[in-house]
């Protein structure tokens, strides 16, 4: 596996493979990786011919006071797992290589981003987008490879390819969880021993709800307010809990079909994410 640092030289191994007519899959990860990031490494390799993996911490999707300085970086580890994985390139750019001094521009998906994540995070998603729009003019992709983890950013992504006209495939890979049925995160490494026993309640409580939506016995909103005093009971604080269309995001009613319930909610300092997606 090759490593570069430089746009310059990731272009120069770009071209190399465009010229040949190579079929390229692009996985940006922050790094800290996990079985969840070498999922989509595998998926990728059966889709194209080679796999070009980013690792970048991307200072514009941290808000005030949240993790970015302390968020944990493993480059080393993380290069050695990539290359197990069978990665052909890793692309490893500095802050000054993405965003000039004086950079003016911002990609905005409107309304998208301002809801569940979004409300309590603002510009978190202007920055995920940002970032994303940026590496994929960089690396030039035919296929992108993203978790179905984060289902809102996955959302917020697809539209903006559309919108922009980028020729690239996005692919949502299911979530990886541990045994447990805690979905894998770079973030989980935050939670304390008896954090980790009560963090697969955060899964459970959507699992719970997805069923009783589709008993369809209950309205959707004493669902939610059940779901959301279970998880404080066992020590969350929940950020929301939304039963919603897959479409758009937007709340779900009785006659939507295809359907995904979000959650966020944090355990003592950490904060998860989780959803299900279905169709009744």
């Amino acid at each position: 596996m090759r490593k570069v640092i430089l746009a310059s030289e990731l272009r120069k191994a770009i071209a190399d493979w465009r010229l040949a007519g190579k079929r390229l899959a692009f996985v940006p990860t922050m790094g800290n990786l996990h079985a969840g990031h070498l999922q989509l490494v595998s998926e990728a390799r059966k889709q194209a011919d080679h796999v070009v993996v980013s690792i970048f911490v991307n200072p514009t999707q941290f808000g005030a006071g949240e993790d970015f300085e302390t968020y944990p970086r493993t480059e080393r580890k993380d290069q050695e797992k990539l290359e197990t994985a069978g990665a052909d390139l890793l692309f490893l750019p500095s802050v000054s290589e993405m965003y000039a001094s004086d950079a003016k521009t911002i990609v905005s998906v409107a309304g998208l981003s301002e809801l569940h994540c979004g409300a309590s995070r603002p510009g978190h998603f202007n920055g995920v987008a940002t970032v994303v729009c940026k590496l994929f003019n960089l690396v030039q992709p035919d296929i992108a490879l993203f978790g179905l983890k984060d289902f809102q950013q996955l959302a917020v992504i697809r539209t903006m390819v559309r919108d922009l006209n980028f020729p690239v495939e996005i692919v949502g890979v299911d979530t990886v969880r541990e045994p447990s049925g805690l979905a894998m995160s770079s973030r989980n490494g935050y939670l304390s021993s008896e954090e980790i026993k009560a963090a697969p309640k955060l899964y459970e409580s959507l699992c719970v709800a997805r069923d009783a939506v589709l008993a369809g016995k209950q309205p959707y909103a004493d669902i939610e307010i059940r779901a959301i005093l279970s998880l404080q009971e066992v020590g969350f604080q929940p950020d929301y809990f939304s039963i919603c269309r897959s479409s758009d995001l937007k709340k779900a009613e009785t006659g939507d079909k295809d359907l995904v319930i979000l959650a966020a909610a944090k355990l003592g300092s950490t904060r998860l994410i989780d959803n299900v997606y279905f169709s009744r």
